[in-house]
């Protein structure tokens, strides 16, 4: 194993411990032990002197088909921080225009190639500015730097999770709605689906996940592979009946939404405690796929250390759907509960049963010195091979306290600014 140093632009500095991926499927294509994102730019630099980054790629990875060696990366809806005033966020740059980049492996650097730009069934550029009351507001209001609020956007999204089709379009979901957004190749909607029915086209997913938590939606999203199905993850309890009901709650919900018919089926994960929420879902099989669970800790902090980034293989086929069949505000109800307030005990009786879940990767232990606090995205690059990418935030978050400002984003692992990393975790035991 060789080990190189790469100066990268910014003046940050990376080690990168190389080694070779022998499987035939790729090309004979090396994969690293890690690659970073070449030639990000400063979007903006605040009067302390803070800089914003056009990194923030990580929110979701996925292959681009056909091509080995080559990722979609996807952004959320751009640098913001908690402001003062309860539930506001200040967006650093208002009219970031979320998109999806696609990069292509270059030793140990990712080098953008291609951008789609998130637009409108019009067509127009949208921005991740929340979205009205009724139609996926989150009920946070937006402010600029000055702590101007900021307009509402009715086709703003919050993407999280990526889904590229047969056809080469993309499905994204996101955390207001949350929405399931249909995009051409060029990045147009073609369709957007939410519980309440106000999206292009018409078509709805179940009423019980406009209960989705604020800022903890529908984190992740994958499709199976006739291309058929679209399986998307919650990234924490839904609010139902309410936050205070739910608040010991380990119970997300897994959507999945049959592409042409709009028929959905919805299943129980159980998270590992109610510290740690959902991050990613991808394919393995049209049945089984791979979950990222994990806290919002940053590893190596003295006063709260990240314990938990698990990436874990989970089995719909054994599972019970939970759907309602009344498509009711609360979904399925189990002696007048909603499932997210049963215990173990009352799911059972009921003869509920959760997805089954198997380790397969422990970041804070297979990954040498690991120093993220927001794994978010992962992909199959072939049987024995994971690429796990970090949501940089941009290279910015909220001080502490909070005062409607931002300070620069520092792994106290590596005393530097986050900045886009993508992983590639050998596997022990093939996975398909």
């Amino acid at each position: 194993m060789t080990v190189v140093r790469y100066f990268a632009p910014l003046g940050f500095v990376f080690l990168f411990a190389c080694k070779k991926n022998d499987n035939p499927t790729d090309n004979n294509i090396s994969y690293p032990a890690k690659a970073t994102l070449a030639g990000a730019v400063v979007m903006t630099t605040n009067a302390a002197g803070v800089k914003v980054y056009n990194g923030g790629y990580g929110s979701s990875i996925a292959n681009v088909p056909g091509q080995p060696g080559y990722f979609y990366l996807m952004t959320d809806r751009g640098p913001n921080a908690d402001g003062i005033i309860k539930d506001s966020k200040v967006f650093a740059v208002p009219g970031f225009n979320p998109q999806i980049g696609k990069f292509k492996l270059n030793g140990d650097s990712l080098v953008l190639v291609e951008t789609v730009h998130i637009k409108s069934a019009a067509n127009t550029p949208v921005t991740g500015l929340p979205n009205p009351a009724g139609s996926g507001g989150t009920g946070e209001t937006a402010l600029d730097k000055d702590g101007k609020t900021l307009p509402e956007d009715p086709d703003g999204i919050d993407s999280e999770g990526l889904a590229v089709a047969p056809d080469g379009s993309f499905w994204i979901s996101d955390e207001y709605g949350p929405h399931l957004v249909h995009l051409d190749r060029s990045g147009k909607t073609l369709e957007r689906i939410n519980p309440f029915g106000t999206g292009t086209g018409g078509r709805k997913i179940p009423k019980v996940f406009a209960n989705r938590r604020a800022n903890r939606g529908m984190e992740g999203l994958t499709i199976t592979p006739d291309g058929k199905t679209l399986v998307g993850i919650m990234q924490s309890p839904l609010y139902n009946p309410s936050k205070d009901a739910v608040k010991n709650s380990l119970y997300t919900r897994i959507l999945t939404y049959d592409i042409a018919s709009g028929q959905s089926k919805q299943y129980i994960y159980k998270l590992d405690n109610k510290n740690t929420a959902n991050s990613e879902i991808t394919v393995i099989s049209n049945n089984t796929f791979l979950v990222l669970e994990r806290d919002g800790e940053f590893p190596g902090d003295a006063t709260k250390p990240s314990l938990i980034k698990k990436i874990y293989k989970i089995d719909l086929s054994s599972a019970t759907d939970i759907s309602d069949a009344t498509d009711g505000a609360g979904g399925k109800l189990v002696n007048g509960k909603t499932v997210e307030v049963l215990t173990d005990e009352e799911l059972q009786a009921a003869g509920i049963k959760t997805v089954s879940k198997s380790l397969v990767v422990d970041l804070l232990k297979d990954v040498a010195a690991y120093p993220h606090d927001k794994p978010e995205g992962i992909v199959l690059v072939n049987s024995t091979t994971l690429a796990v990418s970090n949501d940089d935030d941009f290279g910015i978050i909220p001080p502490d306290p909070v005062n409607n400002t931002y300070i620069q984003k520092i792994l106290p692992l590596t005393g530097k600014a986050d900045f886009n990393t993508v992983y590639f975790i050998k596997l022990a035991t093939p996975l398909f």
